[in-house]
């Protein structure tokens, strides 16, 4: 048994914040069915996301963790006979998950509104850049605008020099997907309590917003401003940074608290630097003093006497807190990533095995599983309709209309 056999999920997502969202849904157990429009059909952005065709495709598909555990059906919900499907299919749906721009899906007939006159325990998630209202809603966006606002990206980076983008993590995937992801399995256990579903509203701001909650109940209890840089999480401070090793690789040190601080100078027999440890002001100021300057520069000198695996291992029995920084080829091949089948192997038909991420969220009794690789476009278009009831000249027929795919 999954967790969330027994779920179904209509996804109308067609970027990766949305895909991811779904498709931890899909590990747990969810029936997770891709509504994509057929080629040649829809405004600007269409086939952005869209799964690939053919040989090739499938290969592509092979590789492809974000749509594993789902099923396509091509369907052009423009036309009225493809939107009377998609209301078949929303009368058994548990959830709907889309992430079009505010607006998008009352023009195409299948907003919440709509939905829910059919399905009233149907749950319905948006996922869009600033939410559903408010003066930016239609306003276009990504990651580096959301966490722009959000305030998150004025912190990342080095005093004097321009803010440095930390990929699409902060918005996409930790605003966006993850939030989605609460919002559902909230709205799921509110269902059960009382009998009804509910519109989930999800906004990739207020998400980035959301994970620097700590940084901001810090700000309006002090009213000082975190400046980039100058703080002892953004790497000011020496017991909290990254260090070049002999190798030319990189070493990460977290030894925020005292303990951990002490335990590292006994290490490296640098005993008159444990007094130099975390403290309230290293919350919001940079370190100020030559004997920050004398321990930075002796920390920097030392950690070029050994390289990177070395020093994993010479502080591996002294509870020191350290990272070797990897590159994804190494990544991969770590002894507790693999431990925690963070690396999956999958077979393929004709590819033998393809690896895929792990499934982070671990269950004791009903743990997920890659039950199949991403489908490619229209790959289940048949199936799902024929659970519909439709026979095969009403499909082919509708094939033929341009209405599926």
């Amino acid at each position: 048994m999954l967790a969330l056999e027994g779920i179904k999920i209509l996804d109308l997502t067609h970027l990766a914040p949305g895909a991811l969202c779904t498709m931890i849904f899909g590990d747990l157990g969810a029936d997770v069915i891709k509504i994509e429009a057929p080629p040649g059909v829809g405004g600007r952005g269409a086939g952005i996301g869209l799964s690939p065709m053919g040989e090739e495709g499938r290969r592509q598909a092979a590789f492809d963790a974000l749509n594993r555990n789902k099923r396509s059906i091509g369907l052009n919900l423009r036309s009225d006979k493809g939107r009377e499907i998609f209301y078949q299919l929303a009368q058994t749906a548990d959830v709907i998950v889309e992430g079009f721009r505010p607006g998008v899906v009352k023009r195409l007939g299948v907003d919440c509104e709509t939905i829910r006159a059919i399905n009233l325990r149907l749950i319905y998630c948006s996922l869009s850049g600033y939410g559903q209202d408010g003066p930016y809603s239609n306003r276009s966006g990504h990651d580096v605008n959301y966490i722009s606002i959000a305030g998150a990206l004025n912190l990342i980076g080095t005093p004097d020099c321009p803010p440095v983008i930390p990929l699409n993590l902060l918005a996409d995937f930790a605003g966006a997907s993850l939030h989605g992801v609460i919002g559902i399995l909230a709205a799921l256990v509110a269902r059960s309590k009382t009998g009804t579903g509910q519109y989930v509203d999800i906004s990739y701001t207020d998400g980035a917003m959301s994970v620097l909650t700590w940084f901001i109940s810090n700000y309006f209890s002090s009213g000082i401003l975190l400046k980039r840089g100058e703080t002892w999480l953004h790497g000011a401070y020496p017991y909290y940074g990254v260090y070049e090793a002999k190798d030319g690789k990189y070493v990460s040190i977290g030894c925020v608290e005292p303990w951990f601080w002490e335990n590292l100078c006994r290490a490296l027999g640098k005993e008159e630097y444990i007094s130099y440890c975390i403290s309230p002001e290293h919350f919001l100021h940079k370190p100020e003093g030559e004997k920050w300057e004398e321990i930075f520069s002796y920390l920097k000198q030392v950690f070029l006497t050994r390289t990177r695996d070395e020093w994993f291992d010479f502080f591996a029995d002294k509870d020191v807190p350290v990272g070797k920084v990897y590159t994804f080829d190494e990544v991969f091949n770590d002894p507790q990533v693999l431990h925690r089948q963070m690396v999956l192997e999958i077979d393929h038909p004709t590819l033998g095995k393809v690896k895929h991420p792990g499934i982070a969220i671990k269950l004791s009794e009903t743990p997920g599983k890659v039950r199949s690789l991403a489908p490619i476009f229209g790959e289940h278009t048949e199936e799902i309709l024929r659970e519909l009831s439709y026979n095969k000249s009403q499909i082919e027929e509708l094939r033929q209309s341009n209405i599926i795919g």
